[in-house]
C-alpha cells in the first residue's frame, strides 16, 4: 500500500518529461519532443528528482548521464508509459479498421457467409480480411490478429484453440446418386479430388476398412475452395474439412453420403502477437470468432449436417 501510494504521488507530467529526457539523453530534444522549453525540462527533472530524494541525471558541464537510479527509473517509466498508452488507445479506439488474417479456403468458405453479421453486429468495426498461406508477421504487414492452421505450440504468439476439424468424403447430391455411393468400396468407380493437406485418402480409405480402394489417380488440386467448387460441381469426391464444408452441406450443394469420418491433424487457432495490450476490438473479433466456432471444438456437438463416426 505504501508502495502504491508512493507511485500515485509522483507528478505526471514530471514523470513523462524525465523519460523523455532520458530516452533522447539531452533535454533539448525532450524539450522539442514535448513542445516545452529547456528550462521546463530541466525543472521538472529537479522537481521529480526533489520529489524521491535521488539524482537521476549526472551533469558534467554539457554532457548529461543517467545515474544508476535513474537508469532503473527511466527503463520502468518508458515501459509504464507504453502500457498506459496502450490502455487509452484501446479504450478510445473501438472503432477503425482491424485486419484479420486467415487461410483462402476459410475465408471464401466459412468467413465471407457471415461477414454481414459481423458488420450488423458491429457496426463501428471495419472488418477487413488478408488471405494467406503463410504464417504473417503481425508488424510488418500491419496484421491485427490471423487465425491459423496448424498444430498450434508456436513460440512467437499468443494463440487460442477456435476449432478441430474431422475429414470425411463429400460430393454433389447427384453425383452420390449416379454412382450410387453406398459403402466406401464404392469409391472404386470414383474420380477422387486430391489435395495437399496431411490428412488424405489413404487415411481415410485405412479408418473406412478400404485401404485397398485408394489411388493416386484423380484431379490434385492444391487449395480448397477449388477442390470443393469441383466437388459441387460434380467433377468427383473430394474429402471435406467439417468447417470449411458446414455450409455447402447446409444448403444441399454437397453431401456425405458414408459415416466414416478421421480427426484432422491440424486445427484452427486465434493468434495474436506476444506481449500487447488487447484492445477492445480484439475482444470483440476473439468473443465472435470463439462463438462462431464453438459446434468445433471437442466439448461441443457436432455441426449441423454432420455426424459422428
Amino acid at each position: 500500500m505504501i508502495r502504491l501510494k508512493a507511485v500515485r504521488a509522483l507528478p505526471l507530467t514530471a514523470l513523462r518529461t524525465f523519460e523523455a529526457a532520458a530516452r533522447h539523453g539531452s533535454f533539448t530534444r525532450a524539450a522539442e519532443e514535448l513542445h516545452v522549453t529547456q528550462s521546463a525540462v530541466s525543472r521538472q527533472v529537479q522537481a521529480l528528482e526533489d520529489r524521491i530524494g535521488v539524482t537521476l541525471f549526472e551533469r558534467n558541464g554539457r554532457r548529461l548521464a543517467l545515474s544508476l537510479e535513474g537508469r532503473l527509473l527511466a527503463n520502468a517509466a518508458t515501459d509504464a508509459l507504453e502500457r498506459l498508452g496502450e490502455a487509452v488507445s484501446s479504450l478510445t479506439s473501438a472503432g477503425g479498421s482491424f485486419t484479420l488474417s486467415m487461410l483462402p479456403s476459410l475465408a471464401a468458405c466459412w468467413m465471407a457467409p457471415r461477414m454481414r453479421d459481423f458488420s450488423a453486429a458491429h457496426p463501428d468495426i471495419d472488418l477487413r480480411l488478408s488471405a494467406s498461406r503463410h504464417l504473417v508477421d503481425f508488424q510488418r504487414e500491419g496484421i491485427d490478429a490471423a487465425v491459423r492452421y496448424g498444430p498450434g505450440g508456436w513460440g512467437d504468439v499468443e494463440a487460442e484453440l477456435l476449432a478441430q476439424e474431422q475429414i470425411f468424403p463429400v460430393c454433389s447430391p447427384a453425383y452420390a446418386a449416379r454412382l450410387e455411393l453406398r459403402h466406401p468400396s464404392d469409391l472404386i468407380r470414383a474420380t477422387l479430388l486430391h489435395n495437399d493437406v496431411p490428412d488424405g485418402w489413404r487415411d481415410w480409405f485405412a479408418a473406412a476398412g478400404c485401404a485397398g480402394v485408394f489411388t493416386e489417380k484423380g484431379i490434385h488440386l492444391d487449395e480448397d475452395t477449388a477442390l470443393l467448387r469441383a466437388a459441387a460441381g460434380g467433377e468427383g469426391i473430394a474429402l471435406g474439412r467439417s468447417v470449411l464444408v458446414a455450409d455447402d452441406i447446409a444448403h444441399g450443394r454437397l453431401v456425405a453420403p458414408f459415416d466414416v469420418r478421421i480427426a484432422a491433424t491440424f486445427s484452427y487457432w486465434f493468434v495474436t502477437p506476444l506481449k500487447t495490450c488487447a484492445g477492445r476490438k480484439v475482444e470483440i473479433i476473439r468473443a465472435w470468432l470463439m462463438d462462431g466456432f464453438a459446434p468445433y471444438r471437442p466439448s461441443s456437438p457436432a455441426p449441423p449436417g454432420t455426424s459422428g463416426e
